[in-house]
């Protein structure tokens, strides 16, 4: 659940605050609140987290113009809210990785060496497009990626088979030496194993000692209904691998709904413009509209309607993508004027004229008296 406090008290900004000084922002608390420098502490993690939302907000010019207009519920209402369950999430999110690369650790920058354990492997990304109506059913993509995949031959050692990794002599197996500068140890990443803690002497023919070799992935990714442009599904444990023992990474798809020729969407809602004669907007009748589920819907237009006013079919409208129901399909009327006439129509209209001149309507009759006022009152 996204923290409801104010995103800017969280980073400590101003609300005018430049994209820079955000950033500048989230990195300081990103840094002193990260689980590598808290471990265990529970009060760190949750600030971790709130200030990870805070910055996928903020540094998103799209959703701090929707918090700008109205807070955590504009946001709620657009399905744009951080949705990070834990800190992991936040790894291997673009928010954490466009400042300390993908895995999420700033140990490596901030303290030298590496970081203890075997790493998470790094997120993927993907874009899906996908029609109105599919985004309103649900729908199923089929996705190719190009990502690394264990060695078969070395199961991912790295070291020819028959053979296994060395510790290395250099650091003893740590991945870090240290370094005494007078009054100050320094800790930096092993140069002889580059931190791993082991060497490969004799290295694997068929990967060349990475361990790892490139690889086509296809595989399907399930679309709930109701999503919308701009959305990300997480697909757990379809990203790189990590350190041998370690989880993968996730697969984060990024989803496009392509425009519709009739339906514009607003939120779970659907807008579509319906031409009628003036006839029907005076006298009232009735219309048939299609639905995104594919039949005609009958719509009542009542006597008098005015041209803009929207009339609402409850229920029909999009799937909420977090199952709290269905929107509607929101019917703005439009009184088309003809631009060609008969005879007989042009005559009509003419008796049709005469008769409304003779018994104005009260929203004229008001309008040609505050017109009448008002010049006097100007001295014309």
């Amino acid at each position: 659940m996204p923290s409801e406090l104010d995103y800017y008290e969280l980073l400590g900004i101003k609300r005018e605050a430049t994209p820079e000084e955000i950033k500048k922002a989230y990195r300081q608390l990103s840094v002193k609140y990260h689980p590598d420098r808290n471990p265990g502490d529970k009060e760190a993690e949750r600030k971790f987290k709130e200030a990870a939302e805070a910055y996928d907000v903020l540094g998103d010019p799209d959703k701090r113009r929707m918090y700008d207009l109205g807070g955590h519920e504009q946001l709620r209402q657009a399905h744009r809210e951080p949705h990070f369950e834990n800190v992991q999430d936040i790894f291997g999110s673009d928010v954490f990785s466009q400042f300390f690369g993908p895995g999420g650790s700033v140990f490596e920058e901030f303290f030298g060496g590496r970081r203890s354990g075997p790493q998470r492997g790094a997120s993927l990304r993907c874009e899906i497009q996908i029609t109105l109506e599919e985004a309103a059913s649900g729908a199923e993509r089929s996705v190719t990626l190009r990502r690394q995949e264990y060695c078969e031959d070395c199961r991912g050692s790295g070291a020819k088979p028959g053979t296994q990794p060395k510790k290395c002599t250099a650091c003893g197996g740590v991945g870090v030496v240290e370094q005494r500068q007078g009054f100050f140890s320094l800790r930096t990443a092993c140069p002889r194993c580059g931190g791993e803690g082991h060497v490969v002497e004799s290295p694997c023919p068929e990967c060349e000692g990475a361990g790892r070799v490139m690889k086509r992935r296809e595989l399907t990714v399930k679309i709930p209904p109701g999503v919308e442009t701009g959305q990300q599904l997480r697909v757990a444990g379809e990203g790189e691998p990590g350190d041998p023992g370690a989880p993968r990474g996730d697969l984060y798809c990024f989803i496009h709904v392509a425009e519709h020729p009739i339906f514009e969407r607003h939120g779970d809602d659907l807008l579509v413009r319906v031409p009628i004669a003036y006839s029907q907007a005076a006298l009232g009748g009735e219309v048939e509209v299609p639905t995104i589920a594919g039949h005609a819907a009958t719509v009542k237009i009542p006597p008098g309607a005015q041209s803009g006013e929207i009339l609402r079919l409850r229920g029909q409208g999009m799937p909420n993508v977090q199952g709290h129901g269905t929107g509607s399909i929101l019917v703005q009327i439009h009184i088309e004027t003809p631009t060609r006439l008969s005879g007989d129509q042009k005559q009509l209209l003419k008796d049709l004229s005469r008769a409304d001149e003779a018994n104005l309507s009260p929203e004229r009759r008001e309008f040609q008296d505050k017109t009448k006022r008002y010049l006097q009152g100007r001295g014309k």
